[in-house]
Formats: structure tokens, C-alpha cells, sequence
């Protein structure tokens, strides 16, 4: 169902679904999400063991993975996979729980991926 206003603009609808609050358009067809560039590195992806912050609990994080936001969530739902537990993406990094760096660091060496274990 579509109405609109006095002015001639669209209210509402629900022909597309969600929208794109920056540039209208339904979120499948998005034109601002595929024109973000890709986050400048220098192309080594750095894998790092954390708990501070945390209370005690370990998480291994994976900093500087080449991807944009829909790539990056896709590769760690795959890393989580792998490793047989929970995470998330924060800040374009991936937070896998537990100790996992050797096995994360052995799959992304095995998808072509340059990777240096950083921290302690």
C-alpha cells in the first residue's frame, strides 16, 4: 500500500522493504554501502590474543582483513566455524571467544592471506 503526501513525496510503503536512510533506496539495492572503500592497510592481517577489558575472558582478535562490512561478516562466520565458537565484528576487526590464534592464523594463511601473530 503506498500514499503520499500533500507535497507529492512517499510516505510510505512496504513494496521494498527496509530502506537505506541515506539514499532511499531499498537496502538490497543500496548505492552509498557499495561505494565505501575498502579500509587502507598495509595488507597483513594481524592476529592477537586479548582478555583486558573482558572480565578474564580471552578472545582472539583478527585486525586488518582486506574486506568490506558484508565480506568481513561472511569470513567471520566462517572463522567462528572453524573454531567451533561464538564472536562478532567490532570496528572492523573480528572477535573470535577463546584462544583460537595458531588455528586462525593457519586458516587465513591457507586462504592466501599475509598474517602475523601480534601481542603477546
Amino acid at each position: 500500500m503506498k500514499s503520499r503526501s500533500p507535497a507529492g513525496g512517499l510516505v510510505y510503503s512496504t513494496d521494498a522493504g527496509r530502506m537505506c536512510p541515506a539514499c532511499r533506496r531499498p537496502v538490497a539495492l543500496c548505492a552509498c554501502a557499495k561505494s565505501k572503500p575498502l579500509p587502507a592497510g598495509d595488507g597483513i592481517v594481524r592476529v592477537s590474543r586479548e582478555a583486558k577489558g573482558r572480565g578474564g575472558k580471552t578472545v582472539t582478535v583478527v585486525r586488518g582483513l582486506p574486506m568490506d562490512a558484508a565480506q568481513l561478516d561472511g569470513a567471520a562466520k566462517a572463522l567462528k566455524a572453524a573454531c567451533g565458537s561464538g564472536g562478532t565484528v567490532k570496528d572492523g576487526a573480528v572477535e573470535v571467544q577463546g584462544d583460537h590464534c595458531d588455528k586462525i592464523v593457519a586458516l587465513l594463511t591457507a586462504q592466501g592471506h599475509r598474517v602475523k601473530r601480534a601481542g603477546g
